[in-house]
């Protein structure tokens, strides 16, 4: 017998969205930190990072820029509103971060399962509360919404090409790494969104 759904409340929509952009921002940090790659917007942003050393968080909040637009069309406002507010705290909280932990030394392959784990998580909390953090994720989204696609699955092809990109950025092992990272990640969506149990949309 199907259950009733019901509608997340304004406090339990701010739990979530906060607890996933901050997920996410430690991801990224862990990813910084061993010199990593990842897929989707953030993998793009990094790249600018690493080659033009640019400010991450404001990168990343510029390459979302076109993307409200297809998410405001496709997948309604409040989704992409949602969306607009995760990537501005999650491109703060990528400059604040760094002041409030460091790190130090981390074993690269900690890094990247660690990275991809938490970003995984971070990224499937807000997918329940109806929000994303923007790139990839959005046009997942959609064609999950639209064919049925699992949103793991279709971001992963994406981020593995936006990974190659990076070959000349980093050096193999950190690339092979990075990949590691970006399976944990997809797989973590893959396995905890399901269109036929929960579909968050």
């Amino acid at each position: 017998m199907p259950q009733p759904k019901h509608s997340h409340t304004l406090l339990e929509d701010l739990q979530g969205l906060m607890t996933g952009v901050l997920l996410m921002a430690l991801a990224i940090q862990f990813f910084k930190q061993a010199g990593l790659l990842t897929g989707g917007a953030t993998g793009l942003a990094f790249l600018l990072h690493y080659i033009a050393h640019w400010s991450y968080g404001t990168v990343l909040f510029l390459i979302n820029l076109p993307i409200y637009i297809f998410s405001y069309r496709m997948l309604g406002k409040e989704f992409t509103l949602k969306t607009f507010a995760c990537v501005g705290a999650l491109a703060l909280l990528c400059g604040w971060l760094p002041n409030w932990i460091n790190m130090g030394d981390v074993d690269p392959v900690f890094a990247g399962l660690m990275g991809g784990l938490l970003a995984g998580v971070g990224i499937l909390m807000l997918i329940r509360h109806k929000a994303s953090l923007g790139g990839v994720t959005v046009l997942a989204l959609y064609l999950q919404k639209r064919f049925g696609w699992r949103t793991g699955y279709v971001q992963l092809v994406v981020d593995l090409f936006i990974l190659c990109v990076g070959f000349g950025v980093v050096d193999h092992k950190q690339l092979l790494i990075s990949v590691l990272g970006a399976f944990a990640l997809n797989l973590a969506i893959a396995i905890n969104h399901r269109p036929d149990r929960y579909i968050g949309m």
